[in-house]
């Protein structure tokens, strides 16, 4: 089982505060850290990471014994990750819809790639896992926030209908813990320091460090309670 804590734009244009989130991260049971390059990342823009700051992030996360992960959004971010030697890679919805040939170069990098599906609305998976069985596809809805009315569609049994895990844009951690229930390996979830704020839109369907804390308390042992289960009934 496992939690992606993801940070994201949460740090409002703050740099240094990214140290902080992934400390608290980390503390709270975070496995992995998750990060936007390509997305509102010019110069003047809150989300800037040039190569030094990428490499920072790097040197932050390797600190606080966390994995680091970033959603790849533009050919200039896969150039960015190269010296990184992250272990996966992240592929956005919006990528998988509009730049489907990137998707293509960032799996044939043949490292691990999660890519979340909140924009597809295809019945088909995007790309073959027969030709890519390193591709890991997370049930997402792409609302920001979600509402219970919204996750039409979340898979019964994920193993079953080809996902991996759940990415989650509803408030608080009660669909994360259904979509481990139903038998997802990983969750990758909004962090925040601030839910009020209003300097981006996920802040409000983001968890505290407390929050996350209880996610992954309450996770892992739903999931081994599921595999035990499993174990049982086969």
């Amino acid at each position: 089982m496992q939690f992606v804590a993801e940070i994201g734009l949460n740090h409002d244009g703050n740099f240094d505060l990214i140290y902080e989130m992934i400390r608290q991260a980390k503390l709270a049971g975070a496995h992995i850290a998750k990060f936007q390059f390509g997305w509102r990342c010019g110069k003047d823009e809150m989300n800037f990471i040039d190569r030094d700051r990428a490499l920072q992030l790097k040197k932050w996360c390797a600190y606080w014994d966390i994995e680091m992960m970033a959603s790849i959004i533009t050919e200039e971010a896969w150039e960015l990750v190269g010296p990184l030697d992250m272990k996966r890679y992240k592929i956005a919805s919006r990528t998988v819809i509009d730049q489907p040939k990137l998707c293509e170069k960032i799996l044939a990098s043949g490292k691990e790639t999660i890519i979340s599906l909140g924009m597809w609305e295809e019945k088909h998976f995007p790309f073959s896992l027969e030709k890519y069985p390193h591709a890991k596809y997370l049930f997402c809805r792409s609302k920001y926030p979600t509402y219970p009315s919204d996750l039409y569609g979340m898979p019964k049994e994920f193993k079953l209908d080809g996902y991996y895990g759940y990415s989650d844009h509803m408030q608080g951690i009660e669909a994360c813990l259904l979509a481990i229930a139903r038998g997802a390996q990983m969750i990758e979830k909004h962090f925040t320091l601030n839910k009020t704020s209003r300097v981006i839109r996920d802040h409000v369907l983001s968890a505290t460090p407390e929050e996350f804390r209880e996610l992954t308390i309450q996770g892992k042992a739903l999931a081994n309670l599921v595999q035990a289960v499993s174990l049982q009934a086969s």
